[in-house]
């Protein structure tokens, strides 16, 4: 299983929107609208990283309101 947290940009005034459709999407944990230079950070999970990928880029990225994300991947060392 692999994690990952995923910071979202949206346009603005769409956080909270943004964040709601989010937290529908099979694979996310959590999804939370915050303050600072991103406006929805996401915990996501998938089977390997090919799969993150696709949840990435296919399901959270062509939402209506996102403007750009960061995704960044849980490493146990």
């Amino acid at each position: 299983m692999v994690q990952a947290y995923i910071l979202i940009q949206t346009e603005v005034g769409q956080a909270a929107e943004v964040a709601g459709r989010i937290r529908g999407i099979e694979g996310v944990r959590e999804a939370h609208d915050v303050t600072g230079p991103y406006d929805v950070i996401v915990q996501a999970e998938a089977e390997d990283v090919d799969s993150l990928g696709t949840l990435v880029v296919a399901r959270i990225q062509r939402l209506e309101g996102i403007a750009r994300t960061l995704t960044c991947p849980i490493v146990n060392i």
